[in-house]
């Protein structure tokens, strides 16, 4: 079973910067896809970006996504999503998850087999 643990997250003003971190332990994540995803009140889970063991990233199509960027540190088994001009349409809970189907990022949550706990991003207009 992998852990998950993450980090970063907080409190920023419209047009700040944030930059999440995730690590995996334990289990054999270092050839799975690792993503980003989010909840806000009253949605589901939103995929935001993952990121294949060889470090090809696939980005939602849902929304401007060149203000994010997902990148892996794989023999640390470590990715990290820095979020940039942020607005507080970006206000969520951002989760990381490990696993899915194949070697390309899922952006279905079901895929996924293992979380972290989730992080708070809030973003003061």
């Amino acid at each position: 079973q992998v852990q998950l643990v993450q980090s970063g997250g907080g409190l920023v003003q419209a047009g700040g910067s944030l930059r999440l971190s995730c690590v995996a332990s334990g289990g054999t994540f270092i050839k799975n896809p690792m993503s980003w995803f989010r909840r806000t009140p009253g949605k589901d889970r939103e995929f935001v970006a993952g990121i294949s063991w060889s470090s090809s990233p696939t980005y939602s199509k849902d929304f401007n996504q060149c203000r994010f960027t997902i990148s892996r540190d794989t023999f640390k088994g470590t990715i990290f999503l820095q979020m940039n001009s942020l607005n507080p349409e970006d206000t969520a809970v951002y989760y990381c998850a490990e696993g899915g189907v194949g070697t390309i990022p899922s952006s279905i949550s079901s895929d996924y087999e293992s979380w972290g706990l989730g992080t708070q991003v809030t973003v003061s207009s």
